[in-house]
């Protein structure tokens, strides 16, 4: 099943669900592109919650449009590899979960029902969750048994071995064909804006040729700092006016990409989050409108999550799962958070392969994601 036919399947399922908003409700909305309404579900606290620690972080999003402009030595740091910088930008995670699995291990002499216990405290502690805490610990259990260890010394190396056995399960590679489209979505604040901008350079550098698409026409600004994006990255963004409609700037772009052959359209879009419905329509406009013209292109839905927002990044991400075909995530600003074990929870619960992640804000610092060196990171010391 397509993308689109998924966004159709969904969407009739959606309609039967009574509509919550009035029509006060609706204005306030369009006043306010960043507004989480509540639909008296369960959902309703972390909504609230979600939009606290967004609207701290919103004004981080982007880069500053009159930043000086970096020099070509500015761009070209000193190559680190993805081991090393994702070490560093784990640190605090890595003291958050390792503090507690330790104090734990340190605790005890012998592997029992209780050592079990207090290390599956210790993992929902650091933010992995409780049902994969859960999880790891039976599987911890079983490799104990299975392999006769009798050492809590080894107990550690074990769960290294659990979390990247979960983080590599269902592993699918990405490979970009050329044409290529990639629809970007996610709430506002989490650094959507900026990940695009550091996509095109990622892309770019592999000899791809790549335009930006800004169909998010509703937040203030938003066509202005993907535009400076793309003057760094020295590629063609395809806007319109403010308020414009998000499916006409999709069609532009995606005629501009056919025309100048380019190899990977990126597109950005509103990060509203109001209702799945609403949110649903928009994307099956999209998506209808790539599917219809541009049926060649490869389609590839990223979800930005911003890993400071912890266990409220796993919700948005079931959230965003229930309205579109996301085929990957990318989560940023891993290196400045100790709730970087959310990370394993979304790829456990939610079975969606982790493409990219943000350990830095330098230009080259959005990562592709390596399920093995982000296990080793997460652990060594």
């Amino acid at each position: 099943m397509g993308i689109f036919d998924f966004l159709k399947k969904g969407k009739n399922e959606e309609e039967v669900i009574e509509n919550n908003l009035t029509t006060e409700e609706v204005d306030e909305e369009a006043a306010d592109g960043n507004k989480v309404v509540a639909d008296n579900t369960t959902e309703e606290d972390w909504e609230n919650a979600i939009q606290n620690d967004i609207a701290e972080k919103a004004a981080e999003e982007e880069p500053v449009l009159d930043e000086k402009m970096p020099t070509e030595q500015e761009e070209e740091p000193a190559k680190a590899g993805f081991f090393s910088k994702i070490k560093s930008g784990l640190k605090k995670t890595r003291d958050n979960i390792m503090s507690g699995v330790e104090n734990v291990l340190k605790s005890f002499t012998s592997i029992d029902e209780e050592l079990y216990e207090e290390l599956e405290e210790a993992l929902i502690m650091a933010d992995i969750g409780v049902e994969t805490s859960v999880e790891i610990i039976d599987r911890l259990r079983a490799k104990v048994k299975e392999e006769k260890v009798h050492e809590v010394s080894e107990v550690k190396d074990l769960i290294v071995s659990i979390i990247s056995d979960m983080l590599k399960e269902d592993k699918s590679e990405l490979v970009l064909s050329s044409p290529s489209v990639i629809l970007v979505i996610g709430v506002n604040g989490v650094g959507k804006t900026t990940t695009i901008g550091k996509l095109a350079n990622h892309y770019k550098k592999q000899g791809k040729s790549v335009i930006l698409a800004a169909a998010d026409t509703f937040r203030a600004a938003a066509i202005d700092q993907l535009e400076f994006w793309g003057e760094r990255n020295g590629v063609s963004v395809i806007k319109h006016q403010e308020n414009s409609d998000p499916g006409a700037v999709v069609f532009d772009a995606v005629q501009s990409a056919k025309a100048r052959k380019a190899d990977i359209l990126i597109c950005d879009t509103a990060g509203r989050l109001h209702n799945k419905k609403n949110l649903m329509d928009e994307l099956a406009k999209i998506f209808k409108i790539i599917s219809r013209e541009y049926p060649e292109a490869q389609q590839e839905v990223f979800l930005v999550l911003d890993a400071t927002t912890g266990q409220n990044a796993l919700q948005q991400a079931k959230i965003f799962k229930e309205a579109a075909g996301i085929t990957g995530l990318v989560l940023t600003k891993l290196d400045g958070t100790a709730k970087g074990g959310i990370i394993i929870a979304i790829k456990n619960e939610l079975k969606i392969p982790v493409r990219f992640v943000g350990v830095g804000e330098g230009i080259d610092d959005l990562q592709p994601f390596d399920e093995d060196e982000f296990a080793r990171a997460l652990f060594e010391e």
